[in-house]
């Protein structure tokens, strides 16, 4: 679906013209996973792929929304958390937002998305930041762009029930082209950083494993409990407060020191990779990137085998370095690669799964793109 189709599309299905369009991105985490919700640091940036979203006003007060991707319309009066459905992407939001003082009336939306589901790239996010958008030019609300993110985070948390951090609704918000966004999740400090590899003759080589994956699944919840465990024990809010790791180490049961020491050195690793881009050192950032998989992978364990096959076929092919993104158990795999190498490596890549009997899987390079945004 293109965004001229998406009017016409409206019309058809409302007997209106849409009062406007908006778009807003996916995510590729560059590097940083899990750290979000320990407060801590994400080096994420937008991609091309978006959710793009029609929408009107209505005077009855009442909603409808509609997926053109699965050719499914729902209409709603009232809106409640645990609601269960595509469409509660999209009432999420205007629950958080009525929650939070705004008053915003019914609507009609019609909803197209390009961001692969289940892929670890944030479709859901894109989903909620358009929404948002939407509805903040639709009634002239002023809300800065961090207070969108949360905003959207709260939809995502508290009405759809994924524990999700703010990495995802902060990117498809507030990433710039061109550039990745550091952030501090616990003091919301962000920094755009450049991403100059195309200058360095490199790409970003995504492989959509085609193995999906849920946040609102139990394995995402308990790596989280995990910590919130670790926490207690140790007596501190936020893993982010370990100051001293192998001292933290020693307090804690064999499965919370393992998911300790990933967000702990994970951290690290992103302090460290932006270092690296501000120098561009992207042998650094490569050897930085494998090294996240490897904690993903041994400390964190998240990472399922079409996702390791894809790791070790990627390095193999002469990536500088590889790593999972996303939440974990499928999803997408990273490869920062000389960009003459891409197509060779995403070939052996597709050899490899084929040859242990997976299925096949998607690959694309990414280019940083913008946050969410009106486009007509």
């Amino acid at each position: 679906m293109t965004f001229t189709d998406i009017p016409t599309r409206f019309y058809e299905l409302t007997g209106h013209h849409p009062a406007g369009v908006w778009a807003a991105p996916g995510r590729i985490n560059l590097i940083g996973e899990h750290t979000d919700y320990n407060g801590g640091y994400v080096l994420p940036f937008a991609i091309e792929q978006s959710a793009l979203l029609a929408a009107r006003p209505r005077s009855d007060g009442r909603w409808r929304f509609s997926s053109l991707d699965l050719d499914s319309t729902v209409e709603s009066g009232d809106l409640a958390p645990g609601e269960t459905g595509w469409q509660a992407y999209l009432a999420g939001v205007v629950w958080a937002l009525r929650e939070a003082g705004h008053d915003v009336g019914g609507a009609d939306f019609v909803l197209s998305s390009n961001v692969p589901i289940g892929a670890g790239l944030s479709s859901s996010a894109a989903i909620e930041c358009a929404t948002l958008t939407a509805l903040c030019d639709l009634h002239d609300l002023d809300i800065d762009p961090m207070s969108r993110a949360r905003l959207a985070q709260r939809a995502e948390n508290a009405y759809v029930g994924a524990p999700t951090g703010l990495m995802d609704q902060a990117a498809s918000t507030l990433c710039t082209a061109d550039h990745a966004l550091f952030l501090d999740c616990h003091t919301l400090a962000v920094q755009q950083v450049p991403l100059r590899i195309a200058d360095a003759g490199l790409t970003i080589l995504v492989i959509d494993t085609r193995t999906p994956h849920s946040h609102v699944d139990g394995e995402y919840a308990a790596r989280r409990a995990s910590c919130e465990q670790a926490c207690r024990i140790l007596g501190i809010d936020l893993l982010r407060q370990v100051t001293d790791l192998d001292a933290a180490l020693t307090q804690l049961p064999p499965l919370e020191a393992r998911r300790v020491r990933h967000v702990v050195t994970e951290n690290q690793r992103v302090l460290d990779t932006v270092e690296a881009l501000t120098s561009s050192d992207f042998a650094t950032v490569g050897a930085l990137m494998t090294a996240s998989h490897a904690s993903m992978r041994d400390d964190y364990e998240i990472t399922v085998p079409t996702v390791d096959l894809a790791f070790e076929t990627l390095l193999a092919a002469g990536a500088l370095g590889a790593r999972m993104t996303g939440g974990g158990f499928g999803g997408c795999v990273l490869g920062l690669i000389a960009a003459d190498r891409a197509d060779a490596a995403a070939a052996a890549v597709a050899e490899a799964f084929a040859a242990a009997g997976y299925g096949t899987p998607v690959s694309f390079t990414s280019h940083p793109a913008a946050g969410a945004h009106r486009i007509a």
